[in-house]
C-alpha cells in the first residue's frame, strides 16, 4: 500500500496542472476574438493540458460556443474518396447533360426575347446593334482579308503543282474559286471571328457578371438578353456574310496572284474563266452558311459569358471554352452542310 501511495503521488506530480484563463477583463468580443480564444483552447487540448476559461460574460460565452460549433479541423474533414472509371464517366455525363440543358434554356430565353423585339421593333437596341456590326465586321476586315489572301495562295500553290504535272494549269481557277466560295471562305471567316469576336463576347459578359452589372440591370428592370445578347447575335449575323464576301474576294485574289506567277495563267484569263465555270449557286451556297455560323459563334460566346462564376480566373477559363466550343460547332455545322448538299445533289 505504501508503494501504491508513493506511485500515485509521483503520477500526480508529473501530470500537467490545469491552466486557468481569466477572461473577466474582456469587455468586447467579436468573431475574430472568439476564434482566437477557441484556437488557444484547442492548442492546450492538443497538448493534453486541461484549460479552463473563467470570468467570461454569458453573451461572450454564447459567441464562443457558436464559433466552436462552426469551426472544423483537418481531422474532422472527410478524406475525399478517389473515383473509379465508371464513377468519373457518370459524373462527366451528368455534367455534360446539365450543360446541354443550360444551353437549351439560354437559347429559349434568347428566342423569347427575339420574339418580343419582333412584335415591338422599338425595343431593339439599335445603337448596340450597329456598334456590334462595326466592331465585329468593319474592324475585322483587315485580318480576314489577309488570312484569306494567304489561304488562296496556299490552295493555288498546293493544287497548282499537281495540275501542272498534267498540263491542266487552267483548272486552277475552278480549284481556287469553288474551294473558297463553298468551303474555306465561310468556314475560315467563322473560325477567325470565333477567336476574335466570340471570345470578346464571353469576356465582356463574364466581366459584367463578376462585377455584378448583370444583377444591376435586372434590378432596374432591363433584360440582359435584350441589351447584351440580341444585338450581338443579330449584328454578327449581318457582319459575317459581309466578311465572307471579303474573304472570298481576297482568297480568289491570292489564288490569282499565285496562278500568274506559278502556272502562267494571266489575270485576264483567270477573271474571264470565273463567270463561265463557277455558278452563282456555288457562291450562294457558301454565303448561306455564314448566318448559321454567326449564330453559333454569338450564342456560344454569350452563353459562356453567363456561365462565369466569381473571379477573373473563371472569365479566362470560360473564354477558352467559348473559343473551343465555337470552332468545334462551326466545323460540325460545315460538315452537316456538306452532307446535306451532297444528299440534295447541289
Amino acid at each position: 500500500m505504501r508503494n501504491l501511495a508513493l506511485l500515485e503521488t509521483s503520477f500526480l506530480a508529473l501530470a500537467p496542472r490545469p491552466v486557468i484563463l481569466d477572461a473577466s477583463g474582456i469587455t468586447a468580443l467579436d468573431t475574430n476574438g472568439a476564434w482566437l480564444l477557441q484556437r488557444m483552447l484547442r492548442t492546450y487540448a492538443a497538448q493534453d493540458v486541461p484549460a479552463q476559461l473563467t470570468g467570461l460574460r454569458e453573451e461572450f460565452r454564447a459567441l464562443l460556443e457558436l464559433i466552436e460549433a462552426r469551426t472544423t479541423t483537418v481531422d474532422d474533414e472527410p478524406i475525399p474518396k478517389a473515383l473509379g472509371i465508371l464513377e468519373r464517366l457518370g459524373q462527366e455525363a451528368i455534367e455534360r447533360f446539365d450543360h446541354s440543358l443550360r444551353l437549351l434554356t439560354f437559347i429559349g430565353e434568347v428566342s423569347a426575347a427575339f420574339l418580343r423585339n419582333i412584335r415591338k421593333p422599338s425595343r431593339i437596341r439599335w445603337r448596340a446593334f450597329f456598334s456590334c456590326v462595326e466592331r465585329a465586321g468593319v474592324r475585322a476586315i483587315p485580318i480576314v482579308a489577309l488570312l484569306s489572301f494567304l489561304l488562296g495562295v496556299v490552295i493555288a500553290y498546293q493544287g497548282g503543282i499537281q495540275l501542272q504535272s498534267y498540263g491542266a494549269n487552267i483548272f486552277i481557277v475552278e480549284l481556287v474559286t469553288l474551294t473558297m466560295f463553298r468551303e474555306f471562305g465561310p468556314m475560315m471567316t467563322a473560325i477567325i471571328i470565333a477567336g476574335r469576336t466570340g471570345s470578346a463576347y464571353t469576356a465582356e459578359i463574364g466581366t459584367m457578371k463578376v462585377t455584378e452589372e448583370i444583377d444591376a440591370l435586372k434590378t432596374i428592370g432591363i433584360s440582359p438578353f435584350e441589351l447584351l445578347v440580341l444585338p450581338k447575335i443579330l449584328g454578327l449575323m449581318i457582319a459575317l456574310p459581309l466578311l465572307t464576301l471579303v474573304a472570298d474576294a481576297a482568297g480568289v485574289l491570292g489564288g490569282m496572284v499565285m496562278a500568274a506567277k506559278l502556272l502562267d495563267v494571266s489575270y485576264l484569263d483567270f477573271l474571264d474563266r470565273i463567270p463561265r465555270d463557277v455558278t452563282l449557286r456555288s457562291f450562294l451556297l457558301g454565303i448561306g452558311k455564314a448566318p448559321v455560323f454567326a449564330m453559333i459563334v454569338a450564342v456560344v460566346g454569350c452563353f459562356q459569358g453567363f456561365q462565369v462564376m466569381g473571379s477573373a480566373d473563371s472569365v479566362g477559363r470560360q473564354t477558352t471554352v467559348s473559343v473551343v466550343q465555337a470552332i468545334f460547332l462551326v466545323i460540325v455545322a460545315d460538315a452537316a452542310f456538306s452532307i446535306l448538299y451532297s444528299w440534295l445533289g447541289i
